[in-house]
């Protein structure tokens, strides 16, 4: 049996302590928000928190979460996370999605990157570059992505 923390709730699965996170949260938890992309860690279509740090779910084993707080899209845009909610919003002022298979990534990967920065601090189009370098998007909307960060940015200074 493995014990995870998923969204602020305790949770005991009957899975092998090798099973992807991935697999856990859609298959076992039923919380299809996180998506399957490459399963290599190299699209970021899976990215999650675990312990506010965005993770690449599809390579994570639950036996290295246990005992550590897991946070997935579901919890970020529901509303209660003010740093989700200005992405979120970000997210439709900017239009960013297309086909829309990488956005759980994006604004999850987004949201971490925003609450790693100092108080006040407004990240340069680099930095957010740099943070956001591990998700690909097929449709190319990585200018509008940007843009969508920056202005989160600005709202939750």
């Amino acid at each position: 049996m493995t014990r995870l923390n998923v969204n602020g709730r305790d949770h005991t699965l009957d899975v092998d302590p090798g099973t992807p996170v991935l697999w856990a949260l859609r298959d076992t938890l039923g919380l299809s928000g996180t998506k399957f992309g490459c399963g290599a860690a190299l699209c970021g279509a899976c990215t999650v928190h675990v312990d506010g740090q965005a993770t690449r779910a599809c390579v994570t084993p639950v036996s290295s979460v246990e005992g550590r707080r897991i946070t997935t899209i579901e919890a970020v845009t529901a509303g209660s996370d003010p740093v989700g909610r200005a992405v979120s919003e970000a997210w439709v002022k900017h239009d960013v999605a297309q086909c829309g298979y990488c956005q759980s990534g994006q604004i999850m990967s987004a949201t971490a990157f925003l609450k790693s920065l100092p108080k006040g601090k407004r990240p340069t189009a680099d930095e957010i570059d740099v943070a956001m370098a591990g998700n690909v998007c097929r449709c190319g909307t990585y200018q509008r992505i940007r843009a969508a960060v920056a202005d989160a940015a600005r709202a939750i200074v």
